[in-house]
């Protein structure tokens, strides 16, 4: 699987695998859709001391890890990338579905003046197409409880809340999130 393309709203949307030129921008735009997504979610605090220079460290070494790992972004004509999807093997969830080869989509984001023209949606079915040709059967995902417009597009993408949840602490305050699955095949 090299590339694939979609359509919505009119704006065409080729996605493919990141490589490591495209580390800045990815990092752009996880802190500017982070800022923007969950204000009023995680603690002000957590989203002031984000830095794209760090991001743009983790994701460098997300792209040496080994497959089934991986990480997409949805391109536009000009070169612009509007959105990523990372995923792989399922991590710490330990009671996910232990009876199928479970995967994970890790994170998805689009930067914010480009959502809702397809680019999360493009990268979104090529990322669970590589789960799906990888081996993986079933995947979940982790979703802030409150963030209701992702919580609205993963279902509108087959995935369904199955009600386990896990606190995270950030800078001193506990934020809930909630797991979703959905079949691959």
């Amino acid at each position: 699987m090299t590339t694939s393309s979609g359509t919505m709203t009119g704006m065409e949307w080729r996605t493919r695998r990141a490589v490591a030129e495209d580390v800045p921008e990815i990092a752009s735009i996880n802190v500017a859709a982070w800022r923007s997504a969950y204000r009023g979610i995680v603690p002000q605090a957590v989203l002031d001391g984000m830095s794209e220079q760090r991001r743009a460290a983790g994701w460098s070494g997300f792209l040496r890890e080994p497959e089934p790992t991986a990480l997409f972004v949805a391109v536009r004509a000009d070169g612009r990338i509007g959105a990523y999807c990372s995923v792989g093997a399922v991590r710490l969830d330990a009671d996910a579905h232990r009876d199928l080869p479970t995967g994970e989509l890790f994170a998805i984001y689009a930067a914010p003046d480009l959502r809702g023209t397809g680019a999360g949606h493009a990268v979104h079915e090529h990322a669970r197409e590589h789960l799906a040709a990888s081996g993986f059967r079933h995947a979940v995902l982790w979703v802030l409880v409150d963030n209701a417009p992702s919580r609205r597009f993963y279902e509108a993408h087959g995935w369904r809340c199955d009600d386990v949840v896990q606190n995270l602490r950030m800078a001193g305050e506990d934020v809930v999130e909630v797991r979703y699955s959905r079949s691959l095949g």
